[in-house]
């Protein structure tokens, strides 16, 4: 006579295909969900990374701008004093 699992197993064997499933899929949420955060983190790095590049360029723009008006307000003291001479 052949063996036939009962109906009790074959319903046990169902209902862990079923969780196996619905723990695959929540594992699956979870990577996406760490993935997605880790691209917002690194997304926010390099968004901070660009503004301190900025800050640099600018405060480096600001000095030359700063000398810049240095040498013409000594060219034009200068100027003055050659004109008053």
């Amino acid at each position: 006579m052949a063996f036939t699992p009962s109906k009790d197993h074959k319903r046990r064997e169902r209902e862990q295909k079923k969780l196996d499933k619905r723990l695959a899929r929540e594992a699956a949420k979870a990577e996406e969900q760490e993935a997605r955060i880790a691209a917002e983190e690194a997304a926010e790095e390099e968004a901070e990374e660009e503004a301190k590049k900025q800050a640099e360029l600018d405060r480096k723009a600001k000095e030359e701008a700063d000398f810049e008006a240095e040498l013409a307000a000594e060219a034009e003291a200068e100027e003055k004093a050659k004109a008053k001479d």
